[in-house]
């Protein structure tokens, strides 16, 4: 047996819409599942990258001489959480970078919640003791700015978004 047509089916609401106006809509609900698997994937993978190699995901490959803080996890989610919304959003309609403030803002959120000892870099510019003592109380201060930039990449990215009739329609 055939499917009905959209315009007979009981429980999709066309009353008083063209068939484009239907087909249009079913498109965006399609469109929307994929950002949605997309975003998701995206804050997964932002997870992995930087939990593992921070060893705030306990694995055997990674090591940590200052134990994880309590402000680190949340921090760790808070990216992912935003890296997948800005991955869920529809590209801007112009061609344009957006990408640089997010990709930073991971970055610095790789380095605000990496162990202040295990990080080679600083170690070698500033030493143990640099680090405990110099890096380690600025580690807050980056997680606070990584999240802030992701924060404004997504809103730049939601204001900017392709918005056409199709694709925003109420």
């Amino acid at each position: 047996m055939t499917e009905p047509a959209t315009s007979d089916r009981l429980d999709v609401e066309t009353s008083g819409r063209s068939d484009d106006e239907v087909i249009a809509q079913s498109a965006r609900y399609g469109r929307w599942g994929m950002r949605a698997a997309r975003g998701t994937v995206a804050g997964a993978v932002t997870v992995l990258v930087v939990g593992i190699p921070t060893d705030i995901i306990d694995t055997p490959v990674f090591g940590r001489e200052v134990p994880v803080r309590a402000w680190e996890l949340p921090v760790l989610l808070a990216t992912a959480l935003l890296t997948a919304l800005w991955f869920g959003i529809d590209k801007p309609a112009r061609v344009e970078r957006t990408g640089t403030p997010a990709a930073l803002g991971v970055v610095l959120t790789f380095f605000a919640v990496g162990c202040p000892v295990c990080n080679k870099l600083v170690l070698l510019a500033l030493g143990t003791s640099g680090a405990l003592g110099l890096w380690a109380p600025i580690q807050p201060i980056l997680a606070g700015v990584s999240l802030a930039m992701l924060t404004a990449a997504v809103i730049v990215r939601w204001r900017k978004r392709d918005c056409t009739s199709a694709s925003c329609a109420a």
